[in-house]
């Protein structure tokens, strides 16, 4: 399983690609779920981590849009994917038109990855949808970080289910929501291709900086924890 650390700059997506992170993440933890960054900004740190020859990937998100606002995404995916970056990360909400953006997305042009809220529950045809469509990565994260992780706002059944559907599609999948230290027994179990963090590693808040030490030993302890997976 694989570590992916949310950065909002490029001090930070430096710390976290020295501190083991296999994915650099950039979004603003400040302003929502999938907080946007400038597009300039999101140029600059890429541009400073391949001169630094990180060889990690390097995704970043569009923001917080709802799925009416077609023409508002399709312009967001298409700029911040002119950033450089590996994958676009777009949320995907329950709500009617979802399929119709995952369409658009799908034939962007753009390596997209779309990430389904859980907090309102999964739509099974958007996930089934998504999965026929070919992404290469689909992940699982939540909008409302103060009430809790993914685990406690989604039965534990209802994770696995979400992780083994995009596997059998042969996407990669992740989760992310809140996730903590003490849940790397339960993510070694779920067996996602990825994980990802921002609260875990900050020294306050998820809008504090990064924390190295918290982070090397989120790396240690996911790398160093069995993978047993929860039977099917």
């Amino acid at each position: 399983m694989k570590l992916l650390i949310s950065v909002r700059d490029a001090d930070e997506a430096l710390l976290a690609a020295r501190g083991g992170a296999d994915f650099i993440d950039l979004k603003e933890p400040g302003d929502g779920a999938l907080g946007g960054l400038p597009v300039a900004t999101i140029a600059q740190v890429v541009a400073v981590l391949r001169r630094a020859a990180v060889g990690v990937p390097i995704s970043a998100t569009i923001g917080d849009l709802p799925m009416r606002a077609t023409g508002q995404i399709a312009a967001q995916v298409e700029a911040v994917g002119a950033c450089g970056v590996d994958y676009v990360k777009v949320g995907i909400e329950r709500t009617p038109g979802a399929d119709a953006v995952l369409d658009l997305l799908a034939g962007s042009g753009r390596r997209v990855v779309p990430v389904f809220i859980a907090d309102r529950g999964i739509d099974a045809a958007d996930l089934a949808h998504a999965c026929a469509l070919g992404f290469q990565g689909v992940m699982l994260d939540t909008a409302d970080k103060i009430g809790g992780s993914l685990f406690e706002r989604m039965p534990l059944e209802a994770v696995q289910r979400f992780v083994r559907t995009v596997q059998r599609s042969g996407a990669m999948v992740g989760l992310a929501g809140a996730l903590r230290l003490e849940h790397a027994t339960w993510l070694a179990r779920l067996a996602p291709d990825f994980a990802g963090f921002r609260s875990a590693v900050c020294a306050g808040d998820r809008a504090s900086t990064l924390d190295p030490q918290r982070l090397q030993a989120l790396a240690a302890a996911l790398r160093g924890t069995p993978v047993e997976r929860l039977p099917a």
